[in-house]
């Protein structure tokens, strides 16, 4: 894979710093892992919904934080004396702890998060604030000057 050098972005954009980083991670090549698989589902215009296999987990040992357009989902199993002392002979479920990190859009917002099944369902929503909102200028509704 041919890397891409996005330098030349950083001084041609005068304000768009934000978008070369942006641009710059996803060049990235690091492996991203793959545990725990999750959805990312769009339920409409603005709202969209993140689903995660998290088999084994409780709440407790579940954090979300969302910090800077970043979304970070971590896992960390709680050690028992009881998972101490099993002997498995095959052991297909996963209890590792994990990290999972969602870049998140400009004005999107987690609003909750709810654990059921196995599944750890994230519901976010995108708030346009009221001043970037497209508006409609009324024709001849500005003040011309006099010219003398």
């Amino acid at each position: 894979m041919r890397t891409v050098d996005l330098s030349p972005l950083y001084r041609s954009f005068i304000g768009f710093d934000h978008l070369a980083s942006m641009m710059d991670a996803a060049a990235r090549t690091d492996k991203q892992p793959s545990y725990p698989p999750y959805n990312i589902e769009a339920l409409g215009k603005d709202k969209y919904q993140i689903t995660m296999a998290v088999a084994g987990f409780t709440e407790q040992e579940l954090t979300l934080e969302s910090e800077n357009n970043t979304l970070t989902v971590k896992g960390q199993k709680q050690a028992t004396e009881e998972a101490n002392e099993r002997k498995f002979i095959h052991q297909g479920i996963a209890e590792r702890g994990f990290e999972r990190k969602f870049q998140l859009g400009d004005h999107v917002k987690v609003l909750g998060a709810d654990l059921a099944h196995g599944l750890l369902v994230i519901d976010l929503e995108r708030e346009i604030p009221e001043a970037l909102k497209p508006r409609k200028i009324e024709i001849g509704s500005g003040n011309l000057l006099e010219s003398k």
